[in-house]
C-alpha cells in the first residue's frame, strides 16, 4: 500500500503541474521563495477541509446546526460566499485556487470548456491543485475523502484515496483516518447528500430533507471535530478547519454559499464587502467579456435596443480611449458594430459603423457634457424606425446629450462576432483609461426619453418599467475574482481577463446600487478559491505569482490573534 500510495503521488503531482502550450516554448517556473511565519511555538500547522456540497449560506442560518453554530465562536465566517460555475467549477476553485475564468471547468468530467478570452489560440493553462504544492514543499501525507469518483479521480494526486460510496462511510474513513495517520497534513472531505436532498423539494430550510441532511452532515463535522483532537498528536499540531460548500443550491443554479474558517485561537469576525468594490480597468490587457452571447447581442440593421452604465472615470486620458463596446478595432474610418470611449477634450464619444458589412464607416457622436471623475450613469439608445431611419440618442444622468436624433441607417448592420465588452478591447492601440463601472444593463429595446430619466439611480432593478426586456444585468461588485455574474432572466456572466484589481470604494457608491453601512475598515468577500490560499498560507507555503491565484489568505489580517 506505501508503494502504491507513492505511485500515486508521482503520478498525480506530474499530471498535475502547470503547462502553458504557445507555440513550440517552453518556460520553467521561477524557483519557490520560502517566507517562515514567526510564531512563538513549533507546533507543526496541518489543514482539515470539509465541503458540505450544496449548502447555501442563508439556509445554513436559518437552520442554525449544532457543531457549526458552536465553531462560529472561534471563526472567520461568511454567509454569503461567491456562487460558483457548478458542481466541479466549485471544487476546481476550491482546490486550484482560482476562478472560473481562469480554470475554466464546469462539467463533471472535470476539463476545461473554453478559452478564457474566447481566443482560439491563446495560451492553455492547466493550474495544479493544492495538494501538489503541499506536497512539494512539505513532508506530510495529504488525503481525498469523497464519494464522487470523478472528483477522486481529479484529486488522484492525494496519498489517500478511500473509496467510499456514502456520506456515512466518508466520516468513517475521515475519522479512521485522523486517528491513525499521524503524518497526515492536509485533508479534503466531501459530503454530498445535502445537495442530493436539495434536489428533492427545494434547497430550503423549509423542506424537511434538506434541513435534515443539513443537521446530520452537522453530527458528522462534530465527529470529525471529535476525532482530530483525539489525535495522539494533536497537542504539537495546530489544525485550521475550513468547512465550505462547492456552491449552495444546485450544479444548474447553483447560488452563493457559506465559509467558516476556525481555530482555538480565532476571534469570531464576519467576512463580507464592506464600502463599494468595483474593478479597477486601468491597462491595455484589464477587460471583462462575453465569451459566446449566441446571437443574443447581435443588432443587425433592423433592432432597437438600450445600453446603460454607471461609470466613473479617473481622468481625462491623452489620447482616444475605447472602455466598452462591441465591435471590431476603430481604423481610420474602418469600424464594425458600435463602441464608447472618453476623448482627451474629456467627452464621451460613441462611434457606430458597419464596414465589414457592407455599410458606411465610422460614425461618431459626442455628448455636450463632460462626464468627469465623479459616478456618472450613460445611456445609449438606439431605435428602428424603418429602412432609413435607425436613431442613436445619448444620455448622462438621463439628460439628453444630442438634441437631434442621429441616423445611423446608412451604416446598415452593426453585427460582428466581437464579444461585448467592458474595459480595452484586445489589439487596440488606443491609449486605455482608467475607470469603474457598474450596473451594466442590456435592454433590447429603445427605452424612452422618459424612462430613462425617472429610473436613474433606481436601486432594485426589477422595479424597472422595462425589467422584461432586460437581457444582460451586471452589478460588477463582486469584489473578488474573475467573474461578473448576469443578475438578469435572460443573458450569460462576462469573464475578466488581463491585468485588473478589485477596488475598495468605501462610500462612493454609483447611482444604481443601494449603499451599505460600513461595519468594519475590511472588506473581505468570500469565494471557493479562497480556500487554496488559505492552506498555502496556513502551511507556510509562500503563493507564488506563477501560481496564479484569485484566493486570497485574508487570515493575514488577524494574525495579531494566533502570531503572539
Amino acid at each position: 500500500m506505501k508503494n502504491s500510495n507513492k505511485f500515486k503521488y508521482i503520478l498525480g503531482a506530474a499530471l498535475l503541474i502547470p503547462i502553458a502550450f504557445a507555440a513550440c516554448k517552453k518556460y520553467d517556473n521561477p524557483p519557490p521563495v520560502y517566507e517562515e511565519l514567526k510564531r512563538a511555538t513549533n507546533l507543526q500547522r496541518k489543514v482539515l477541509i470539509i465541503s458540505i456540497d450544496g449548502l447555501t449560506g442563508s439556509e445554513l442560518q436559518i437552520v442554525a446546526p449544532t457543531n457549526l453554530t458552536q465553531l462560529q465562536k472561534n471563526s472567520k465566517y461568511s454567509y454569503n460566499t461567491l456562487k460558483t460555475a457548478s458542481d466541479a467549477g466549485g471544487w476546481a476553485s476550491m482546490v486550484t485556487g482560482t476562478g472560473f475564468s481562469k480554470h475554466q471547468i464546469s462539467n463533471d468530467n472535470f476539463e476545461r470548456t473554453q478559452d478564457t478570452n474566447g481566443d482560439d489560440h491563446a495560451p492553455i493553462v492547466s493550474y495544479r491543485n493544492v495538494l501538489d504544492y503541499v506536497t512539494q514543499y512539505k513532508a506530510v501525507k495529504t488525503a481525498m475523502v469523497t464519494t464522487w469518483p470523478s472528483l477522486r479521480n481529479y484529486m488522484r494526486n492525494a496519498d489517500f484515496s478511500p473509496v467510499v460510496t456514502t456520506d456515512l462511510a466518508v466520516k468513517d474513513s475521515t475519522v479512521n483516518l485522523l486517528n491513525n495517520q499521524a503524518g497526515l497534513g492536509t485533508m479534503f472531505v466531501n459530503f454530498r447528500d445535502v445537495e442530493a436532498a436539495g434536489a428533492n423539494g427545494g434547497f430550503l430550510a423549509s423542506n424537511a430533507s434538506y434541513k435534515n441532511a443539513i443537521i446530520k452532515a452537522d453530527e458528522y463535522v462534530g465527529n470529525i471535530l471529535t476525532a482530530l483532537k483525539a489525535r495522539k498528536s494533536y497537542a504539537n499540531e495546530d489544525w485550521l478547519v475550513i468547512i465550505t460548500t462547492n456552491h449552495g443550491g444546485s450544479s444548474a443554479n447553483p447560488t452563493n454559499g457559506f465559509t467558516l474558517v476556525y481555530n482555538p485561537a480565532f476571534k469570531p469576525f464576519e467576512l463580507k464587502k464592506s464600502g463599494f468594490n468595483p474593478v479597477l480597468f486601468s491597462t491595455t490587457s484589464s477587460r471583462a467579456i462575453v465569451p459566446n452571447d449566441k446571437g443574443l447581442f447581435d443588432i443587425g440593421d433592423n433592432k432597437s435596443f438600450t445600453v446603460q452604465m454607471d461609470v466613473k472615470f479617473n481622468a481625462v486620458p491623452g489620447g482616444y480611449a475605447s472602455f466598452f463596446g462591441k465591435s471590431t478595432n476603430l481604423s481610420g474610418q474602418v469600424i464594425t458594430g458600435w463602441q464608447w470611449a472618453l476623448y482627451p477634450g474629456g467627452k464621451w464619444v460613441v462611434t457606430v459603423g458597419g464596414s465589414l458589412n457592407g455599410g458606411d464607416g465610422k460614425q461618431e457622436t459626442s455628448s455636450t457634457d463632460a462626464p468627469g471623475t465623479v459616478w456618472r450613469t450613460l445611456t445609449m439608445s438606439v431605435e428602428y424606425i424603418n429602412s432609413t431611419t435607425r436613431n442613436l440618442i445619448m444620455y448622462i444622468d438621463g439628460n439628453r446629450q444630442n438634441a437631434t436624433a442621429v441616423n445611423i441607417s446608412t451604416r446598415k448592420s452593426l453585427n460582428t462576432t466581437e464579444p461585448l465588452r467592458v474595459g480595452h478591447r484586445t489589439g487596440d492601440n488606443d491609449t486605455p483609461t482608467s475607470f469603474y463601472g457598474a450596473n451594466l444593463t442590456y435592454f433590447n429595446t429603445a427605452l424612452s426619453e422618459a424612462t430613462i430619466k425617472s429610473n436613474i439611480g433606481l436601486k432594485d432593478i426589477t422595479q424597472h418599467p422595462n425589467y422584461a426586456n432586460i437581457v444582460g444585468f451586471w452589478p460588477m461588485d463582486e469584489g473578488t475574482e474573475g467573474t461578473f455574474f448576469n443578475k438578469a432572466p435572460l443573458g450569460y456572466n462576462m469573464l475578466l481577463s488581463g491585468t485588473y484589481s478589485w477596488a475598495n470604494l468605501g462610500t462612493s457608491y454609483p447611482p444604481g446600487t443601494t449603499p451599505e453601512p460600513i461595519t468594519s475598515t475590511l472588506s473581505i468577500p468570500t469565494t471557493a478559491s479562497d480556500v487554496a490560499a488559505l492552506t498555502l498560507y496556513w502551511m507556510n507555503i509562500n503563493i507564488l505569482s506563477d501560481f496564479g491565484f484569485d484566493g486570497k489568505p485574508y487570515l493575514k489580517n488577524f494574525e495579531i490573534e494566533f502570531l503572539k
